[in-house]
Order: structure tokens, then sequence, then C-alpha cells
């Protein structure tokens, strides 16, 4: 394709075309210039635009800002493949966003300075469906997923609770959500996957073939492969279900109905979260039982025992879609306020059983409600046995807790920004005191020691996987982890 033909295309789509690198200025170029090294012929494009590049520079957190010299939109997997072997020869960096500003990025994780961000959300095709799985394009988000299975009854065994993010986004880190419990994470449930790695080679892997890589990639934080496309598990799911929350004043009874409800499997999801009380913590349970019409849950049975507050159960029936997707009016909501544009400074945690607690206590107390600027506190167990994927790094210990703190920084002012920051990186060395983890999405600021510490013991083997599969570094610098 000649440089005038992209040009064209260029105005045509109001987004300026880069055809060359310059690699004395590093510097990309609309024309072929002296001087200069011809890109790859690409099937999508590869844009310089001011517009293009301070997109890229932003992710859900809007607390880390790193501009890249240029942003892939590619039109084929090919396209992926020819720019990380050019960004190698040209030691140029490249980080894979799954569609600009997702939440499994809030502190500049899938940004990089003066790179190549590639959009994945430009690959987004549903390639097949079949009775137990879904081969898919990693751009492609959950919704639109379940909107293929769910006519045939089926649905992935995990969502996460806000079903817009893209399916290589979180295999990337885990996936987490109320299922996880009976099903493991999202990275759990992958049956294969198609990625480029950072040598530029495309390779299919799965836990039969090339499984080095199958481990690497799932929960791999993006530092060895880019996700191109995945084979997602399906399961049967019933056309319905019921909902079920609940108050508790006290902090031991509500943990410890959790890890009963998991282990006897008596609800297929299980969330809880703590709310704000006049000025003490309330926690809330929320469990829900899927069902088909004429068969519907015994709610007696399945709320036997529980310590709940009398008077504060509340039952309401839905759709299986309209549960699993229930964050979209909130999130819209959001969106028109402007709230969800304001800095993220999120903290998830996986903290073990055995410390949770004290931990989650200790926490709290020291949390107010402006350091959450009204977002979510979640409180949920997960047994270990379900938690199979080598890089997702879990506290050892039967159960594991998710405690996410979701703040919005309400001002959304730089100064209050680093303060919630800095309370996360002191929350962060407290947790990692009592054999705690985080999931890797957060805005903590993390050194090298703390990345070593975190794959601990599983380091040797990561840092020998970079070498093995993206020996020259192209890929995610975001991370800060090498």
């Amino acid at each position: 394709m000649t440089s005038r033909t992209l040009s064209r295309r260029a105005m045509l789509q109001g987004a300026l075309v880069a055809v060359a690198f310059n690699p004395v200025s590093q510097s990309w170029a609309s024309t072929l210039e002296p001087g200069a090294v011809p890109l790859p012929p690409l099937d999508g494009e590869l844009r310089m635009d001011a517009a293009s590049r301070t997109s890229a520079s932003e992710d859900f957190g809007h607390i880390i800002h790193r501009t890249p010299w240029a942003v892939l939109v590619p039109g084929s997997v090919d396209d992926i493949v020819r720019m990380v072997r050019f960004a190698g020869r040209q030691n140029l960096k490249i980080a894979a966003a799954r569609g600009l500003g997702e939440s499994h990025s809030t502190f500049g994780q899938s940004q990089v300075q003066a790179g190549i961000v590639i959009d994945m959300s430009a690959l987004s095709t549903i390639h097949e469906v079949r009775e137990d799985s879904a081969w898919v394009d990693a751009g492609v988000r959950w919704h639109e997923l379940l909107a293929a299975t769910l006519p045939s009854g089926k649905s992935p065994p995990v969502l996460t609770d806000y079903i817009e993010l893209s399916i290589g986004g979180t295999l990337s880190a885990g996936g987490i959500g109320g299922q996880a419990f009976r099903w493991g994470l999202q990275v759990d449930n992958v049956l294969e996957m198609d990625v480029v790695t950072g040598k530029g080679e495309l390779v299919r892997c799965s836990r039969s073939r090339e499984r080095p890589l199958f481990d690497a990639v799932r929960s791999g934080l993006g530092q060895f492969g880019i996700i191109v496309r995945a084979r997602v598990k399906l399961v049967p799911v019933p056309a319905s279900a019921r909902t079920y929350t609940a108050l508790y004043d006290d902090l031991h009874r509500f943990m410890e109905d959790q890890r009963r409800l998991i282990d006897e499997g008596r609800f297929d999801y299980v969330e809880g979260f703590a709310l704000p009380s006049n000025g003490s913590w309330s926690y809330q349970l929320e469990v829900v039982k899927y069902f088909n019409p004429g068969a519907e849950p015994d709610d007696a049975k399945l709320l036997a025992g529980l310590g709940f507050q009398p008077g504060t159960l509340q039952v309401k029936d839905s759709s299986y879609f309209d549960f699993v997707n229930r964050l979209a009016p909130l999130v819209e909501l959001l969106k028109q306020l402007g709230v969800w544009f304001f800095p993220h400074p999120w903290l998830d945690m996986f903290v073990p059983a055995r410390a949770a607690e004290a931990f989650v206590q200790e926490v709290l107390a020291q949390t107010t409600e402006a350091d959450m600027g009204q977002g979510p506190i979640l409180l949920y167990p997960i047994r270990s046995s379900e938690l199979t994927t080598p890089f997702l790094r879990t506290p050892n210990d039967r159960h594991v807790y998710l405690f996410s703190l979701l703040r919005t920084a309400i001002p959304p002012t730089p100064e209050n920004v680093a303060a919630l920051v800095q309370k996360n990186r002191a929350i962060f060395e407290r947790l990692t005191a009592i054999g705690g983890k985080i999931y890797p999405v957060d805005a903590v600021p993390m050194s090298p020691t703390d990345w070593r510490r975190h794959f601990h013991p599983f380091w040797e083997r990561f840092e020998q996987a970079k070498q093995r599969y993206d020996p020259n570094h192209v890929l995610t610098p975001g991370q800060g982890i090498f």
C-alpha cells in the first residue's frame, strides 16, 4: 500500500498515519523521509496524531499519563506480529491496551512512554461458538460473547462484575467474579490461546500444546506475549437468577457464613461488601441461585442457619443476563455525571483467611467514607483449590478473601490522588507482612524488589519466561517489573 493511499485514508478518518520510523530522531513520519525506515505493510493503521496518542496515554485510573509515539489500530493479527518484530529491531516498546481505559489498568499498566500502544478493541470478532467453548478475538468484550452464547443457554463459568471488559484484558490479569469459588478465575477457564510473543512469533498454546507459554501468559501481565485470540470454556446456565442480599453487624459471623456457603456450594455466586454505617461498618451478603422457570429455589433451605440481621433480607428475581449485566445502568449514570472519568486509585487484595478478619478490621478502621468516594468495598472468599494458574499469586491458605477498596478520588485533585495512593502503599506493606498478595491491576507503586516478592516462589520461573519469550524486553514496560 502506498503512502499516498495511507495519507488519503488518514484525511478521511481524521488521523495522521505513520508510514516510516526515523531511528536517528526516534520519531515517526507520515512520509518516507531520508534516513527513515519504512513500516512493514499493515492491514490497519499506525496512528501518530495527537488525539490518538492522548487517548492512549490514559487508563481507568487517570493517575499515570504516559504518551506513546503512536497507536496501532490493527486490521489483523498479522499486523501485531509485524509491529512486534519491527519494534524489536528498532528498540521500541509495545503495550497492548484492551480497549483504551478499561478498569484492569489503573496505574499505567497498559501505557508506554515513547513507544507503541496497540488498541486491541480493533480485533473483536467471535469466530466460533461450540457446545462447550467459544473461539474469540482478544478484543471481544464479555457482554458481547454472552449475547452470542446465551440464546443456546451457555455462558462462561466466571464473569467479572463489570462485563464490558475485554477477554484478552482479564486473561492477562486473572478475571475475578462471584462464581470463582466454584470455577476458579477466568484464567482457569481458558482452553487455548493464540499469542504473539515478544519475539514476534504467533504461537497457539494450551494445556497440551506449548504449555510453558500457556502458563506464562495467563495472569502474565502482558510480559511474555500479547493474547490475540482465546478459546473460552462455556457451561450451561439456567435462564433466571434469584439474588439474596442481607446485612450483618458482626464481621466474624459474616466471614464465617461466607466460607460455609462456598464450601457447601448452596449458591452459584457468593460476594459481599463492607458498608459505612453511622460511623462504623456493616456487612452485606450477596448470594445468587440460578434456576429455570418451574424449578424455583427453596429459599428456606438455601438460607438455613445464616446469621444475618432479621428484617434485612431482600430477594429479587431477574434473567441471568440482567443479573450479570447489573452494573451497566450504574456505570451509565456515573458516566453521565462525569464521575466515571475521575481518578480511581483502586486496591484489590488477596488476603489469607487465617489473618483476614483482623486485617479487614485494621484497614476499615483507617478508611473513611471520603477515602472511598462512594466506591464499593468488596469482601468475599475463594477456595484456593480452584486457583490453578501459576503466575496468579495468592496466599497459601485453604481460603483466600478478595478484599477490594474500589476508590474514586473525590475531589479529583492531584493532592487527593497522591494521598490515596500513599494509603494504598501503606496497606500493601501490611498485606505483604501477613502473607497476602495484590491483584496487580491496582494503584500501588511497586519496585522490582516488590515484584520479586510478589511472584515468590515463582520469580525465577517468571524471569526465565521473560528471557525465553521476550528477551529484548519489548512488551509492557508500564508494570515496571524488570
